[in-house]
């Protein structure tokens, strides 16, 4: 067990577990969603109560909620080491990506190319692929059928002058492989094409260096990373600036607000600075010096839970671990094919206080890929850094013995 992380105080701050009708259960579905913080939730309800106005005018309450919504943008934008302007919030990420498909739709001639993977979940290729329609070509990057990981060969075979852009997963939200961002990008970018990464699945244990991995355009959601419900969405300024205006016409001159079409959600994306301060609390806890080093001991702690999970249910004849069976080449989000239908035993697990999920969760093209069947889905656990040893081994007996 990793000993740098202070669970008592990490717990302290999730309201989650000072709820007494979460009392005794262990929350294991959070690659749906994880509980927010209460930086967070405190800076929500501050909103709500003194500043729900229409920001960025001349008095004072809608002053500090323009201040405070610049604030999150800012905070956030510097942990992932891109430009302020370079962060786009939406209502979700499916919605940013539909968006940046669209404009992507204008861009493109009929003839060009996208590549898009099977180890998606649809928010992330839905979009995409209706690009067939406008007379796109959409080459799909398969994974291997066996391991459910993609082979950077694969995409090399796939990539040539007329490709425009590459969209692939950091990794998936059921086969957990975490993909070589970097490498791919580069590749990418050798080819004359942009890279579009859906980082949902990844951003909760660790928010990445978008800056270094050169990614033109990342998105995740901050109701999974400890936010309230919203979608975030870097894009790289070069792209911004060469896409069509997706916004209001008195927009297009702003890069942040070029790719958000509906009315932002105001009280939300000013409760988005939380999940800085939440981050900052833990460094200051934990005696670290910055995100960065923030990140790797939530990935350290998280590997030492995540390796008994995969070691209790890898090499069974009863059930199929999806994904690879080492913690240090996945997220914590653990897929398990029961050759029977999964959504019955989210049922049977509850009675025993584990919060889990069975079904496809979106990724039927990722689940038929590596050979299961859609419609009986996969059980689905999946942690966070807040989860403690003991629950761990709580939903492992709960599950062994519903299966």
């Amino acid at each position: 067990m990793a000993l740098d992380l202070d669970l008592e105080f990490v717990r302290a701050q999730f309201p989650a577990f000072q709820e007494p009708s979460l009392e005794g259960w262990a929350f294991f579905e959070n690659a749906g969603g994880s509980y927010p913080c209460r930086q967070v939730t405190e800076r929500l309800e501050r909103f709500y109560r003194e500043r729900k106005v229409q920001p960025y005018s001349a008095y004072p309450a809608s002053t500090v909620a323009g201040e405070e919504m610049d604030e999150a943008r800012r905070r956030l934008a510097a942990m992932l080491n891109v430009e302020g302007n370079e962060l786009s919030f939406g209502p979700s990420t499916t919605t940013n990506t539909y968006v940046l498909s669209q404009a992507f739709r204008q861009l493109l001639d009929a003839g060009e190319a996208i590549i898009v993977t099977n180890q998606d979940h649809e928010a992330n290729t839905g979009p995409w692929r209706r690009l067939a329609e406008e007379g796109i070509e959409v080459r799909e990057w398969q994974m291997n059928s066996e391991t459910g990981e993609l082979d950077l060969n694969d995409l090399e075979n796939l990539l040539d002058e007329k490709v425009r852009l590459v969209c692939f997963p950091h990794c998936s939200n059921v086969i957990g492989a975490i993909n070589p961002v970097s490498d791919i990008v580069s590749r990418v970018h050798l080819a004359g094409a942009f890279a579009c990464v859906d980082g949902v699945s990844y951003a909760p244990h660790g928010l990445p260096d978008v800056g270094s991995m050169g990614a033109d355009i990342y998105l995740f959601s901050t109701y999974k990373t400890f936010g309230p419900h919203q979608g975030a969405m870097v894009i790289r300024r070069s792209l911004g600036e060469i896409l069509p205006n997706q916004g209001h016409h008195f927009n297009g001159g702003t890069l942040y607000k070029r790719f958000t079409p509906s009315g932002p959600d105001h009280a939300q994306i000013a409760a988005c600075a939380g999940i800085a301060d939440y981050f900052d609390a833990y460094a200051e806890h934990h005696d670290l010096k910055d995100a960065h080093s923030v990140m790797n001991s939530i990935r350290s702690y998280e590997i030492s839970l995540l390796q008994p999970i995969l070691d209790a249910f890898s090499g069974r004849n009863d059930v199929r671990l999806i994904g690879p069976a080492h913690a240090e080449n996945r997220a914590p989000t653990v897929a398990l094919d029961l050759g029977r239908a999964a959504a019955p035993l989210e049922a049977e697990l509850a009675q025993h206080k584990i919060m889990a999920g069975g079904g496809d969760f979106y990724a039927g093209r990722a689940l038929s890929g590596v050979g299961v069947d859609p419609d009986q889905g996969v059980l689905r656990v999946s942690l966070v850094h807040y989860t403690s040893e003991d629950e761990v081994s709580r939903m492992i007996d709960a599950v062994n013995a519903v299966i």
